[in-house]
């Protein structure tokens, strides 16, 4: 995996809350031979699980938190955590970024929360010493490595050439580095600042956005209610119309019924009329009849002489008086009875009468407009 220049998570955890099991280090030599790439081998746990900011670390041995690593690279995420390939990975560290010293250095698993999960044994960035192999060599052996040296030599010298030119150029990319991350950070913050006023923008519109909705809301909920009002109005009117209709004819009915017993008050006050005048007439010929009952009994005292005995004349008097007096109490019984159609007939008209008002007092409001009593006749009796 490549370096790259961001900066790995760390923290400030001391080494008593480090977990340096979860992680083991395999193949690690007592000492890397300097000028060449070294390949760091481990092996992830069971229960432990890589995440993507995970990154392995050279520690100079006595670190006490991670900040103080040499150099890292990120770790790889295997495809399968499942399968036993996935827990054996392996990172390879460039010889260009290795310490150049001799001090004793360690691998560490550090993951994205910035805590240790494994550490490996203690090693060195030297090369061999006698101490460490013993060579048995010939003459012509010797010469061979001699002549090696030289060319290693020769090598060595181009190889720090090399590495001034390399110098130079990582001073210059260097140089360009940091000019590139000012840039970088004068980016970020004007990014930050149009991410502050997007936002504030965002807030601003959504806030008028639901204030839109609720006054969408609220005129929806008005025109509904106005709609309802309409129609209950329309109904209103419709059933007010019907019942002016209703109103109207009967205004007109009883106006007719009135011009009706206007018509049958007039000729029960004709008839009335000629009623009282039969009965002046019959109470006259009743006055006439008992005056001549009165006299026919006179002379019928005066010319009987044996009572048992009657006479033709006092006969046919006595049939004229009882025909009198049938049509006498006839007269009676035809008065009492037309006066008593005539009393019935006062008291319709009344009721009319009240009942026309009540109608056209109840339509002056509807209307808008007056209501006149229609002229009726009055007949007392």
């Amino acid at each position: 995996m490549e370096e790259t220049v961001e900066d790995p998570p760390t923290s400030a955890v001391l080494l008593d809350h480090c977990h340096f099991s979860q992680v083991i280090f395999n193949s690690v030599e007592k000492f890397y031979i300097p000028g060449g790439d070294i390949t760091c081998y481990y092996t992830l746990t069971q229960h432990f699980i890589p995440r993507r900011k995970d990154w392995i670390g050279i520690f100079r041995v006595g670190w006490k938190t991670t900040r103080e690593y040499y150099t890292f690279m990120w770790v790889t995420l295997p495809a399968d955590l499942n399968s036993e390939s996935a827990k054996q990975q392996e990172v390879q560290f460039k010889a260009y970024y290795l310490p150049k010293d001799d001090e004793y250095y360690q691998f560490c698993y550090v993951d994205q929360d910035g805590a240790v999960r494994g550490a490996s044994i203690p090693f060195q960035f030297r090369p061999e010493n006698e101490e460490d192999i013993l060579v048995v060599t010939t003459q012509g052996e010797v010469e061979e490595i001699e002549q090696h040296n030289k060319e290693l030599c020769k090598e060595n010298r181009e190889l720090k050439d090399s590495c001034v030119s390399l110098q130079k150029q990582n001073s210059d990319m260097q140089a360009t580095l940091q000019k590139k991350q000012e840039e970088l950070e004068t980016l970020k913050s004007i990014n930050k600042k149009l991410e502050q006023t997007m936002k504030e923008q965002k807030d601003c519109w959504e806030t008028e956005l639901l204030q839109l909705k609720e006054q969408n809301q609220k005129m929806s909920s008005e025109n509904e209610k106005m709609g309802v009002r309409v129609d209950q109005l329309q109904a209103q009117l419709s059933n007010q119309g019907k019942e002016m209709e209703k109103l109207v004819q009967g205004v007109q009915d009883k106006t007719e019924q009135l011009e009706h017993l206007k018509e049958e008050n007039g000729q029960l006050f004709c008839s009335l009329t000629e009623q009282r005048e039969h009965q002046k007439k019959l109470e006259q010929t009743v006055e006439e009849m008992k005056q001549k009952e009165t006299t026919a009994a006179k002379k019928q005292q005066e010319l009987m002489e044996p009572r048992n005995k009657k006479t033709a004349v006092e006969e046919l008097l006595v049939q004229e008086v009882e025909h009198l007096k049938a049509k006498v109490e006839a007269g009676k019984a035809c008065f009492l009875e037309k006066y008593k159609e005539c009393q019935r007939l006062h008291k319709q008209i009344r009721q009319l009468r009240a009942a026309t008002r009540q109608d056209q007092k109840s339509q002056q409001e509807p209307m808008g407009m007056g209501s006149q009593e229609p002229p009726v006749s009055t007949v007392i009796g």
